[in-house]
């Protein structure tokens, strides 16, 4: 071996070492996480990772749903370069600062809203959320107005007010004494991938919500969902259109409509905002991952005029809300945002993303005729799913093919059985070739059949 190489490994078994010893992972059982092999990420570039033995791999679920122009984009990296040449923290409470406010400014154009309140994660967009409107409620005098009606197979996040509001079996129902209680619908169901729709349905979803309203619209706060996609649900999709029809009845109850746009906004889908490409101005938009192209932590609640009026008084009336993060509006992930705004809509002007989905729609065309029927696929835009034939979910399948598509330089993560394929927006034609030739390469086992 030579000296490099005896370095790069010497360098990996220490980073190692001191995961295995002192990290705590996400998502993780951590029994399970140090009894396979290990990736240890040293550096990226475009669609690509390296780990620190020099081995690269294919980000193709963009580092958890959140990187769009590639890692080390080089306007990005210049845009953060800058800010931190001025400032890097000055906190949100009681001061303000330029990248904050131009980009409060873009998300209002580009919303059709007029307030922004940022967070630093989508967790927290979706509980201020929350928390805006039960307290706009008591203010204009609509105590009653507590419940909150979502989707079943809902993920809005992992606090206590998003776990209340979503529906994620396992992941969160040991703290089911703690929750409060959401009334839920069935979410629409539609088939689609490759460009085509082949069945969409939402009269189930809609008539559950016609009678929750009926029966008590008049207690009912905001009715939240995601549009589009349940990402963590297993992407599954809902027929376009159906987000028309909910706001046209939040509407006509006096609801708050809460858009959690989290994963789907940003180009992930094709329009920068799902909302806004139906036509739909929601009460409330909830924003992260794609808004920094994945480089910060940053997350935006968006709102009306109305709502935020409804706060304003003198001191001594405690209308004000009393919610903040130390990192609230953080400069460099503002400018970040800004620039990647700025990138994604001359990906969309040129038509660059447009046809990066149009090959990504090609890729599962070739997967469907590839595979068996036994396999599911699902995508609309740059989000998708594959799901392994029925079998028994405690062999977890899907975690060990997406450990074995190491091997091919692929980097996956499964939820269950499904495979979810959510590529970074510039992802190349090649670089879905090689995806598709390290999927159906690992699929010969039969082991995942």
């Amino acid at each position: 071996m030579s000296a490099e190489l005896q370095s790069a490994h010497s360098e990996a078994t220490s980073v190692d070492a001191l995961d295995v010893a002192r990290c705590w992972h996400p998502f993780a059982q951590m029994q399970e996480y140090t009894s396979h092999p290990r990736v240890q990420i040293a550096s990226g570039e475009g669609c690509w990772l390296t780990d620190v033995e020099g081995k690269r791999y294919l980000d193709a679920n963009a580092s958890i749903w959140t990187n769009v122009h590639g890692h080390q984009d080089a306007d990005l990296n210049n845009a953060i370069i800058e800010q931190l040449g001025k400032m890097a923290h000055s906190t949100y409470l009681g001061l303000g600062h330029e990248p904050g406010a131009l980009l409060a400014d873009k998300l209002c154009e580009l919303t059709g809203l007029d307030r922004v309140f940022y967070s630093d994660n989508g967790s927290n967009a979706v509980e201020i959320a929350l928390k805006l409107s039960f307290q706009y409620f008591q203010l204009v005098g609509q105590p009653q107005r507590k419940r909150v009606i979502g989707l079943y197979n809902a993920y809005h996040g992992d606090t206590f007010g998003t776990m209340s509001v979503g529906d994620s079996g396992i992941f969160h129902e040991r703290f089911d004494p703690w929750k409060f209680p959401v009334e839920r619908i069935p979410a629409p169901t539609c088939e689609e991938f490759g460009g085509e729709v082949f069945a969409s349905d939402m009269a189930e979803s809609l008539a559950a919500l016609d009678a929750h309203l009926a029966n008590f619209g008049n207690e009912v706060a905001a009715v939240i969902l995601e549009p589009w996609v349940q990402g963590a649900g297993g992407m599954l999709l809902q027929p376009k259109g159906y987000l028309a029809e909910v706001q046209k009845r939040c509407r006509a109850h006096g609801v708050h409509l809460i858009l959690d746009e989290v994963f789907v906004g940003f180009g992930r889908l094709g329009p920068m905002l799902v909302g806004e490409s139906e036509g739909v101005t929601p009460d409330f938009y909830c924003l992260a991952k794609g808004l920094t192209a994945g480089y910060l932590p940053l997350a935006a609640t968006v709102t009306s005029e109305e709502i935020y009026e409804a706060f304003l008084g003198e001191y001594g009336e405690f209308k004000a809300f009393f919610h903040g993060h130390t990192f609230t509006g953080n400069p460099l992930g503002c400018v970040v945002a800004l620039k990647n705004i700025e990138k994604l809509e001359a990906m969309m002007t040129s038509g660059a993303l447009a046809e990066t989905i149009a090959n990504f729609e090609q890729f599962f065309r070739d997967l469907r005729e590839a595979l068996p029927d036994t396999f599911v696929l699902r995508q609309r835009g740059l989000a998708s799913s594959l799901d392994l034939p029925a079998g028994d979910r405690t062999l977890r399948r899907g975690m060990h093919f997406c450990i074995a598509l190491r091997e091919q330089g692929v980097l996956l993560r499964a939820l269950g059985d499904s495979i979810l394929i959510v590529p970074p927006l510039v992802i190349s034609a090649d670089e879905l070739n090689f995806l598709k030739a390290a999927l159906l390469e690992t699929l010969q086992d039969k082991a995942y059949l």
